[in-house]
């Protein structure tokens, strides 16, 4: 295998390929807008992947859309990773991936067919040998427009070998240059899947690619993946944050740095830039409102964390004792005091750079007002407020509505009310109060009685995004609007707020997504 960077043959080195904008968006309620995905596209190659699925571009004019710009953004970024576009083993998919991608600076089109008895038999409805027929005129067809072809078997694990190897074999000599084995449903187990890579690799002639794509549904996806390198593959298809399909794709984060602490059993590299994982892990967290699980394996929030006497001891004397990674290595800042209710927004900005976090203009000053309203409530701003402060600083999203202030009543004999007053942009302030079962409830339809959005809330969530009594809570809310879901992001040291601020994120996003919101409150 040719090192993709220096030209030189490096048959250590793991190939990343990113599906975080592909398969990761495909988790429920993760959703990303149009300016979201260019900018977790933009943070995948300071990340240092090898390559970014942009998407699936025939799905739908939006994901197009997405996949031609992050293709068309890739030519002025310092590190320009492969942008791939999915597509099935149609005419049509194939063609409308090229044309999504070919502004790349190096675009790959990945096909795929189902190779397995069950999907050939009851989705597809074909025979082998007709599915055999199909992925090699799909990857025919893709050549003519590409050099960079990648074939993909879905439900690879569940195939017969024998059938597997002689789609793949072909697949390769139709000018697939990259041959995925994917383990769609998450069934196999690691010595299995390792068996079935071995075998394919001696099926394919030398300089293909070998690569895979595994799932986390019996909690196997990265043992899978590293039993697939050991047996031969140089590619791993990873999401950040494992997110994805069901119970996810293995993990970006975890597949990186077992490699690299543990390169003393397996020999094995990626170009990987570590120190940006923490800051990618962040960004999908805000970006999808999927909150990362306190234990999740390398960026948990308890991932460093000791409690039991003994380890403090120990990391005390030695961090190694008890910590086998650093976490400074994936980028996780340590929290210090840094500024104050004093503080201007010059030393706002120069401290989210050294944090590296990149805002623009407009987030900025965004970010800002946050920040003064928090230093009036918070004597010592540190750095993981400022970093939950960013992260909830809305990406390429109209402001419509803005709250302006709310008033609560409740009690645990009284019937919760809540008035509610937002800034509206095309028509000044709104005000309403409603009653609900809990004080939540309450100002939602409060909110939803000045707006006029129908919205149905899916998904509600609240964690502390700092520690300490005046810690930060962070809510994320999933709002249902005419079969789409709208995810929405707010932080505050005031639980309530940050629940209103989460839900008109996400409202919106509605509006500017097209949805219908009251003109004016004089219609009522």
């Amino acid at each position: 295998m040719a090192d993709q960077d220096s030209g030189g043959p490096d048959s250590n080195r793991i190939i990343i390929f990113d599906t975080t904008l592909r398969d990761g968006e495909q988790s429920p309620g993760a959703s990303l807008s149009h300016a979201e995905k260019l900018e977790l596209a933009a943070q995948l190659a300071r990340l240092g992947v090898d390559v970014i699925e942009a998407g699936f571009p025939i799905t739908s004019p939006g994901d197009f859309a997405a996949v031609r710009g992050i293709a068309q953004a890739s030519r002025s970024w310092d590190h320009q990773p492969i942008i791939a576009g999915l597509s099935r083993a149609i005419s049509a998919d194939i063609d409308a991936c090229w044309r999504a991608i070919q502004a790349a600076a190096r675009p790959r089109i990945h096909t795929f067919i189902s190779t397995s008895p069950l999907h050939m038999e009851h989705q597809m409805r074909k025979p082998p040998a007709e599915v055999l027929r199909q992925a090699v005129a799909a990857v025919e067809r893709a050549r003519g427009y590409a050099e960079d072809v990648e074939f993909s078997a879905m439900d690879a694990s569940r195939s017969e070998i024998q059938f597997l190897c002689e789609v793949a074999a072909a697949a390769a000599e139709a000018g697939a240059s990259t041959i995925n084995i994917p383990d769609t449903v998450g069934y196999a187990l690691p010595h299995e899947f390792a068996q079935m890579i071995a075998a394919v690799v001696a099926a394919v002639p030398p300089g293909v690619v070998i690569s895979v794509h595994t799932h986390d549904d019996l909690g196997l996806a990265t043992a899978n993946a590293l039993a697939a390198v050991q047996a031969g593959a140089r590619q791993v298809e990873v999401t950040v944050n494992g997110i994805g399909e069901r119970a996810g794709n293995a993990a970006l984060e975890e597949i990186v740095m077992i490699l690299h602490t543990r390169r003393n059993s397996l020999p094995y590299h990626t170009t990987v830039n570590t120190q940006e994982i923490y800051r990618s892990s962040r960004l999908v967290a805000a970006l999808t409102g999927m909150a990362v699980p306190a234990n999740k394996a390398v960026i948990g929030a308890n991932a460093f964390a000791h409690e039991s006497g003994i380890h403090q001891d120990g990391v005390l004397k030695a961090p190694e004792t008890f910590e086998i990674m650093n976490p400074v290595l994936i980028g996780r800042p340590k929290s210090r005091l840094v500024l104050g209710k004093l503080s201007g927004s010059h030393a706002f900005r120069n401290r989210l750079e050294e944090l590296g976090i990149r805002l623009d203009d407009e987030r900025v000053r965004s970010a800002f007002a946050q920040f003064k309203e928090l230093a009036d409530r918070k004597a010592e701003i540190t750095d993981a407020d400022l970093e939950a402060i960013a992260g909830g600083a809305p990406v390429g999203v109209s402001e419509t509505y803005v709250l302006e202030d709310f008033q609560i009543s409740t009690g645990n004999r009284s019937t919760p009310t809540a008035t509610v007053r937002l800034r509206s942009a095309d028509s000044g302030i709104l005000e309403e109060s409603a009653s609900g079962d809990g004080p939540v409830d309450a100002i939602y339809h409060a909110v939803d009685k000045i707006t006029g959005v129908p919205v149905t809330l899916g998904d509600y969530n609240l964690s502390a995004a700092t520690s300490g009594k005046d810690a930060l809570g962070e809510v994320s809310v999933k709002l249902e609007y005419k079969g789409h879901i709208y995810s929405g992001r707010g932080v505050s040291t005031d639980v309530l707020e940050a629940s209103l601020r989460a839900y008109i994120h996400a409202l919106n996003k509605i509006v500017a997504n097209g949805g219908r919101a009251r003109a004016a409150r004089q219609e009522d």
